[in-house]
């Protein structure tokens, strides 16, 4: 669409358009005209369909500066209560998980804080690693559940989470991962907290509109596959969809599962069998990579990044930002890590954290890529090139982001 007058034009920029159709969806000597909200018009400068003294309210001359879609991080903890540093100070001395477990560390370490936590508190903690995230360009940000392990504590979290897009000009998804961890009180009961979780929780959640998705950690520390079925049948019942921590640890074959199930997602997938890159292309199911916590462990096995890239799934980067595995808050340096331990070409790296970040979250059709008729939530980078934005390491190279067209 063509508007005599845009509210906000962007000219001489190079458009790293993140469409299909070239290397980057390059654009040299580009500008984007911006209205209501969306993008309005994009193209070269040089064929501007009117003159460009009148065509928007504002006009800013980007002196040749890089615009890219706005940052996505599709896989984040974000909402939590404590921290675990001591713990991880405790690891680096020599001890090992099940003596910091009984000493009172570990995931219930979390799980009792936030419990001890209220709505307000939560949010206080995570405006920090928000702010963080959005210094560097995201527009967009998936935030878990999994650390209340009860309906109270759950839905709190996702209120908490909901609450934070009121607090800053970023738009917040949010996953009920309440299939996360067993809490202290079901002790040995795996299957009878799935039945809470399912017969409770997640109708609870659904009612109260909290939940845009629905996730858990299929793992032998987790949940079996069979329990994770139950969980995706009655999300599947309520009209959410599906996403699942696979093959982080071991091979369950959760990912394949969840593939069966349209699954959004299969984040980690270190384990993951290369046959099964093409059952997730099949079905549109993202491969959610998460370097982070690849690192923070000091993993080895890689995930079958080839079999992904010959099958032609879709790769999405993200921080995992969480208390114990990845207290992670720049999506630049994932996109880093994501080429220097996965090896991901840029190119790769910024389609993880664009275009196939939006796929995992189900919004590919709203933002992701600078196209006409999509959010105008993009960021113009003091950089030459895009590539520049997965090679440096510690700099954030970020000159203007803009939020659903507004600086």
């Amino acid at each position: 669409m063509v508007q005599t007058m845009w509210d906000l034009l962007l000219t001489n920029a190079t458009l790293a358009t993140m469409r299909d159709n070239s290397p980057y969806g390059l654009i040299s000597d580009g500008a984007i005209g911006i209205h209501s909200g969306r993008i309005a018009w994009i193209g070269a400068l040089a064929d501007l369909p009117i003159a460009e003294g009148s065509s928007a309210r504002e006009i800013h001359d980007l002196k040749g500066s890089l615009v890219t879609p706005g940052l996505i991080d599709c896989h984040t903890h974000l909402v939590y209560g404590g921290d675990r540093a001591r713990e991880f100070e405790a690891r680096l001395l020599g001890k090992s998980y099940e003596e910091i477990a009984r000493a009172g560390g570990g995931i219930l370490s979390t799980v009792n804080a936030t419990r001890a936590a209220s709505e307000d508190e939560l949010v206080k903690a995570a405006l920090p690693r928000l702010d963080a995230l959005i210094a560097e360009g995201v527009t967009t940000v998936e935030i878990k559940s999994g650390y209340g392990l009860d309906t109270e504590n759950e839905l709190k979290m996702l209120r908490a989470a909901r609450r934070l897009e009121h607090e800053r000009a970023v738009r917040i998804k949010t996953t009920l991962l309440a299939a996360h961890a067993l809490p202290p009180e079901f002790k040995d009961k795996p299957d009878d907290y799935i039945t809470l979780v399912c017969e409770e929780i997640l109708p609870a959640a659904s009612a109260e509109g909290l939940a845009d998705a629905v996730d858990g950690f299929c793992e032998g520390i987790g949940f079996s596959c069979d329990q994770m079925r139950r969980v995706f049948d009655k999300a599947t019942s309520l009209g959410l969809s599906v996403k699942l921590h696979a093959e982080q640890l071991s091979d369950l074959g959760g990912a394949k599962m969840a593939a069966g199930y349209g699954a959004l997602s299969a984040d980690h997938l270190e384990y993951l069998k290369p046959e099964d890159a093409g059952v997730l292309a099949d079905a549109g199911t993202v491969a959610v990579l998460l370097p982070g916590a690849f690192y923070y462990l000091r993993e080895t096995k890689l995930p079958p990044i080839d079999a992904l890239r010959a099958a032609k799934a879709p790769m999405a980067l993200a921080t995992d930002c969480n208390p114990g595995t990845s207290p992670l808050t720049s999506l630049l340096l994932t996109m880093n890590m994501g080429c220097t331990l996965f090896r991901m070409t840029p190119e790769e790296a910024l389609a993880g954290v664009t275009r196939n970040a939006v796929k995992a979250l189900g919004l590919d059709g709203d933002a992701g890529t600078i196209e006409i008729g999509k959010r105008a939530d993009l960021c113009v980078w003091r950089a030459g090139h895009p590539s520049e934005l997965s090679y440096m390491i510690g700099h954030n190279p970020l000159k203007m982001r803009i939020f659903g067209g507004k600086r």
